[in-house]
């Protein structure tokens, strides 16, 4: 592609995620969501085994604002969102950047099931808003948002699309792998998927499902094989959460990676949050799928390699 080609091709997809901005904040500011910004800097990330956080001095830039805005609804805030620049480490591809977008919204008195309707709602709105209409293509596989979208559990995913299911996965420790390379690529066409129903194991910050002890109320959302979402209802019990972030440590240590500190201050808060589900939506993905865009390099004014 020519520079005058290559620059007009990213100036049109800088001016679409401009306008996916906009009616993201619109799409809030009808459902009466409050837009926060929370600091970057914090002094302990949570503990997740996948996921490296990038020092900043004696603290961490946060890989996501998940837990100050956590402790805005512990403190009394019922629906806030935020658009937040993170940064993680060891992030590099067609799909990841070390400095990316997020957005999260977070809202009380709701479980996954309700939070999973909103985002329905949310790229619909997204959609409407960009003139694209529920229907349109994602690198030559059709897309159709209208609702409902498919709820798959994650055990069932594993028995259609994975080469061995879910408990024989897990038991070999290839979870993570078969979910990448054989599932994921099959997931979101022509419906987008809601892939539900996680294994504690892989539960995150999630609370463990009603009437099934070993699985968590968490989903992500794949639209045209593309991951853009991770969603749960929230696990509100402190205890519950401590050992987890105990266990996510000790498998850091055993990957030769960094432990964390144990964020006290979050965990007692923790305590006095009401029952809410919230989500994580990365941007540049979702300007990548209404850009019909291969690589996040294409959405972005610039990556680091041209900086």
């Amino acid at each position: 592609m020519s520079a005058d080609r290559e620059f007009e091709a990213r100036r049109r997809a800088l001016e679409l995620r401009a306008d996916i901005l906009h009616a993201t904040r619109a799409f809030f500011l009808s459902r009466g969501y409050l837009e926060v910004e929370t600091p970057n800097r914090i002094p302990s990330p949570l503990p997740e085994s996948h996921i490296d956080a990038v020092a900043s001095g004696p603290w961490w830039l946060h890989p996501s604002p998940e837990i100050c805005m956590k402790r805005m609804l512990a403190a009394g805030f019922e629906r806030i969102y935020q658009i937040a620049k993170c940064w993680r480490g060891r992030e590099r591809g067609p799909l990841h950047l070390p400095e990316f977008t997020l957005l999260e919204w977070y809202r009380a008195g709701i479980d996954y099931r309700q939070l999973m309707e909103e985002c329905e709602d949310f790229f619909l709105y997204v959609a409407g808003a960009l003139g694209t209409g529920p229907a349109f293509s994602y690198r030559g596989r059709p897309i159709d948002l209208a609702k409902p979208w498919e709820r798959l559990p994650v055990a069932e995913a594993f028995a259609r699309y994975g080469s061995v299911p879910l408990e024989k996965a897990l038991a070999q420790d290839r979870f993570e792998e078969i979910l990448a390379l054989e599932i994921e690529p099959r997931l979101g066409s022509p419906k987008p998927t809601l892939l539900i129903d996680y294994p504690l194991a892989f539960g995150s910050l999630a609370r463990r499902k009603a009437g099934e002890p070993a699985a968590a109320e968490r989903f992500e959302i794949y639209i045209g094989g593309l991951e853009l979402a991770n969603g749960f209802t929230e696990l509100t019990d402190a205890g519950e959460q401590r050992g987890r972030f105990e266990r996510e440590n000790e498998l850091r240590m055993r990957r030769g990676r960094q432990p964390y500190p144990m964020p006290e201050a979050f965990l007692q808060d923790l305590s006095r949050m009401p029952e809410a589900a919230g989500i994580a939506v990365g941007v540049d993905r979702v300007v990548m799928l209404f850009a019909d865009a291969s690589a996040i390099d294409e959405v972005v004014a610039f990556t680091p390699e041209e900086l």
